[in-house]
């Protein structure tokens, strides 16, 4: 019956894929990649927080506060202030100037365009960045998705797993584009919202827990998994590298796609009440399921060292087995809906950012949307042969991935935020400021990470100062780069 659930859920992912393919069979590459600007309030709200939470949010949050306590939450906090943030201070900004800023329906081209350059360089720059990035997330979310597959499925082998896994991920997003990556999305948040509130309520209504018994030190092969039972107990530093993951959420390209794709800009404040509800309760749900997981199953979990599986084992322990595959294929949908996104960024960046401008300036519509969709399945190739590797360099390139979200908060964040909110900023200072936190990014993780502060932290800092100061040297901005500042925040216009 589990796998029944799987198949269904799977049968739907695929279903959307096809309605939308041949819905907008004649549309072009601002449907494709942008879904046309008609995305509603609901769909944008929780397309845009699957997109954020992977497996991490059933797995890996709920098993480290299981083994370490609450001090693990941290990072939990720190992402619920940066998602709050980013909905209240860029998200209907970002929607108004990209529609200013000529259209934009990347990222990248809206850092162009909003200084009015003819200059491509920036554009360029960071289209590659986020083609080799999100290529290797895409790797990594293929990973991801094999290997909750194989736990939720032992019989299955990690090759068929990830085959399967890729196989239908690439075939809706190359189907359908952002409009089914975004309702597949929609489907996939909901899912993991009601999976991840269910257990708790369910567990707690059945049983009497007694958190009196709960035992403070467990072992596992040398590790000693002791339970911290305040927020308060960590460390300062682990406090302020934890909330600084919440500094990410200004630069990550897949979450402001989101934005720029709503249909109108009233419809952000609707958007932004669903989305942080969403992240409130996800967040506060997997941490009573960590402490539910400890009281009940702790001896069971962590002396074989898998505390990641509480969620599932809750799952198949208080649930009839077609329900519990409804609910594990909640962990197959976090997944899916962050891997989905990267892909299509990944596939955007190269299609609006490099060919069209640098190319073949005068493709046509149907030929960008065609191009978008090879550019999918050359990345999802790409990223299946990195993830189904088993080289050292490969296992090196996924490790990347943990500090790519610093990258792209420590370089990109600073930049969008004052594009949005600052009139003196200059193209220049943009560029200084984008190099310098990637930059100080790389070059803290690399030589002063032992001081466990995260990269991000000290990158996005020195890319704010960099970018400020830069700007303020440069030549003031032209007058129409002015006008097109004060029309996006013209409430005439945007109405």
């Amino acid at each position: 019956m589990i796998i029944f659930a799987f198949v269904l859920y799977f049968a739907l992912m695929l279903g959307i894929g096809f309605y939308f393919m041949f819905r907008d069979k004649n549309s072009g590459e601002k449907e494709y990649f942008l879904g046309g600007r008609k995305m509603g309030p609901w769909v944008t709200a929780l397309s845009a927080q699957a997109s954020d939470m992977s497996a991490w949010l059933l797995m890996g949050l709920p098993g480290s506060i299981l083994a370490f306590g609450f001090g693990q939450a941290w990072i939990g906090i720190g992402l619920t202030l940066g998602t709050i943030a980013n909905w209240l201070l860029v998200a209907e900004r970002l929607r108004k100037f990209s529609n200013a800023a000529n259209d934009s329906i990347t990222i990248p081209q809206y850092l162009s365009n909003r200084f009015l350059s003819k200059n491509y360089a920036l554009s360029i720059v960071c289209a590659v960045v986020f083609l080799i990035s999100f290529t290797i997330y895409v790797a990594s979310g293929f990973v991801a998705g094999a290997s909750v597959f194989t736990a939720l499925v032992p019989s299955l082998s990690t090759g068929k797993a990830m085959l399967i896994f890729s196989s239908i991920l690439i075939l809706y997003t190359f189907m359908g584009g952002f409009s089914a990556v975004s309702w597949t999305d929609f489907f996939q948040g909901t899912l993991m919202l009601i999976a991840i509130l269910a257990i708790p309520i369910v567990v707690v209504s059945t049983e009497n827990l007694d958190f009196a018994s709960l035992k403070n030190v467990y072992e596992y092969k040398g590790t000693v998994y002791r339970f911290v039972p305040s927020f308060f107990n960590a460390s300062v530093k682990d406090i302020l590298s934890g909330l600084g993951w919440g500094l990410g959420y200004f630069g990550m390209p897949h979450i402001l796609v989101r934005f720029m794709s709503i249909n109108k800009p009233s419809d952000v404040k609707k958007a932004s009440i669903v989305a942080i509800v969403w992240v409130i309760l996800a967040l506060a749900a997997a941490i009573v399921i960590a402490v539910i997981g400890r009281v009940l199953m702790a001896e069971e979990l962590l002396t074989s060292g898998n505390q990641k599986m509480v969620f599932i084992a809750l799952a198949k322990r208080y649930f009839a087995p077609f329900i519990c595959g409804i609910l594990l294929s909640a962990i197959i949908a976090a997944s899916m809906s962050t891997a989905d996104s990267q892909l299509l960024v990944a596939s955007s960046a190269f299609t609006s950012d490099i060919y069209k401008p640098l190319i073949k300036k005068n493709a046509s519509e149907k030929e960008t949307l065609w191009i978008g969709r090879m550019v999918v399945l050359l990345i999802s190739v790409v990223a299946y042969f990195i993830a189904s590797s088993k080289a050292e360099g490969a296992q090196a390139i996924m490790n990347l991935v943990e500090n790519a979200w610093g990258i792209f908060g420590a370089a990109f964040g600073p930049v969008i935020l004052l594009s949005l909110y600052w009139k003196r900023l200059t193209y220049h200072g943009a560029v200084f400021g984008i190099v310098t936190g990637a930059l100080v990014d790389i070059l803290w993780f690399s030589f002063l990470s032992g001081t466990g502060i995260y990269e991000i932290v000290p990158g996005f800092i020195c890319s704010f100062i960099v970018t400020v100061i830069v700007s303020l040297a440069d030549k003031k901005p032209s007058k129409e780069v002015i006008d097109l500042f004060n029309k996006a925040v013209d409430k005439a216009y945007n109405d």
